[in-house]
């Protein structure tokens, strides 16, 4: 039996969840145990413990660099935020073409400028060290990119990076204009380093299945934006900050909820395709907005205990707890970023995963290429009569 036959069977669930396509060296997320980790390491512990460079590094080159390696790995990705002129120029028409769209959706354009200009070639006819040099230029890039344009949909003017600082205290400099404060740079670039990666996510997935084709790297970069881009995707750490809004005061906790999970409503933050038990990035991001402190942390506490009460009661059976969007939007909100840049700030993390993501699978020969069982009307039908050539 052929997999083109109408009665093949599909044989794998929906949506492919928990389905293995591949092997990886890169991570993986352990769903029933709360757990995932970057290479060897523990994610959590390298997003308290480490720089984002040192991640960064790791992702691309399997290892944790010596001080010497970090020192130079750092300088060399500092130099690569410039971008070059033909971008630079092109973004203000970007940046009001996409003005309802947002940074986002700027960035896919960008992306696609930024590869033509810098001569990326098809990852199927270059050798490693070309594919990790496209590689460390796009990943550099983006927060430039993305904080131009941001500003010049704002009508401000972009701010140029500066290669004095780290990868999270620049994004947070080249955001605002100022000097960041160190508590709010060490908290992004905790958060950053907490979204590098996170397995075969739709994004990460999108990113693969076009290198498997032989793209070039922005292809890739791309095609990993757009998917990042949907609401149920990374879209939500906006949405999930909605809902304290929409809830307002602690006595509205329980109608507000009850309500929409009685209509079938999804309650952005909350619920996660991998995680059955609290998601460690919710857990970690919580502490970091403790450390904060202030109203709008404690209610979001509350807010959580309380819905994931309701929850329990309102859908017995199934873990729904918080996940990494529900703090990553209170701790983005304390740190002063504006909340259409928050599905922006998780794409300049996830750029360094994708890109490692990529790069293991430019090594793969065999292109992703699934198949899907025919349920339309059974063929060949005959043409109806008199059709128009």
């Amino acid at each position: 039996m052929t997999v083109t036959e109408t009665n093949t069977p599909v044989n794998a669930p929906r949506g492919l969840a928990g389905v293995i396509v591949t092997e990886t060296e890169l991570g993986d997320v352990r769903g029933r145990e709360g757990f995932y980790h970057y290479r060897q390491y523990s994610a959590v512990e390298l997003a308290t413990a480490r720089t984002f460079e040192d991640v960064w590094y790791l992702m691309l080159h399997g290892e944790l660099p010596d001080a010497e390696q970090l020192a130079a790995f750092t300088a060399r990705t500092a130099e690569l935020r410039t971008l070059p002129a033909a971008v630079r120029d092109a973004l203000p028409d970007v940046a009001r073409a996409g003005a309802v769209s947002g940074p986002l959706a700027g960035l896919r354009t960008a992306l696609s400028l930024l590869g033509a200009t810098a001569g990326f070639r098809p990852l199927y006819d270059i050798d490693i060290d070309h594919r990790r040099a496209d590689a460390l230029a796009a990943c550099a890039a983006v927060p430039t990119m993305l904080t131009a344009l941001h500003r010049l949909g704002q009508g401000q003017e972009p701010v140029e990076p500066r290669p004095d600082l780290t990868y999270a205290a620049n994004y947070l400099y080249m955001l605002t204009g100022q000097d960041p404060e160190p508590q709010r740079v060490r908290a992004i670039e905790a958060y950053l380093i907490s979204t590098v990666d996170h397995g075969f996510n739709p994004s990460t997935f999108t990113a693969r299945v076009i290198a498997s084709t032989g793209a070039d790297l922005a292809a890739c970069l791309v095609g990993a934006v757009g998917a990042l881009s949907g609401p149920l995707h990374g879209g939500a750490p906006s949405r999930a900050l909605d809902t304290l809004d929409a809830i307002g005061t602690p006595d509205r906790i329980d109608s507000w909820i009850r309500d929409r999970v009685l209509r079938g409503e999804r309650i952005m933050g909350f619920g996660h395709a991998v995680y059955r038990t609290e998601d460690p990035r919710s857990r970690m991001l919580r502490a970091l907005a403790e450390q904060f402190g202030g109203p709008r942390v404690e209610f979001a506490v509350q807010v959580e205990a309380r819905i994931e009460s309701l929850l329990a009661e309102l859908k017995p059976g199934r873990e729904l707890h918080t996940n990494v969007e529900f703090y990553a939007g209170v701790v983005m909100e304390l740190c002063g970023l504006p909340r259409e840049m928050f599905t922006p700030t998780f794409c300049a993390a996830r750029i360094v995963g994708w890109s490692a993501n990529i790069l293991e699978q430019a090594e793969d020969p065999k292109i992703i290429r699934p198949a899907a069982r025919y349920v339309g009307p059974p063929p060949p039908q005959p043409l109806p009569f008199g059709a128009p050539r």
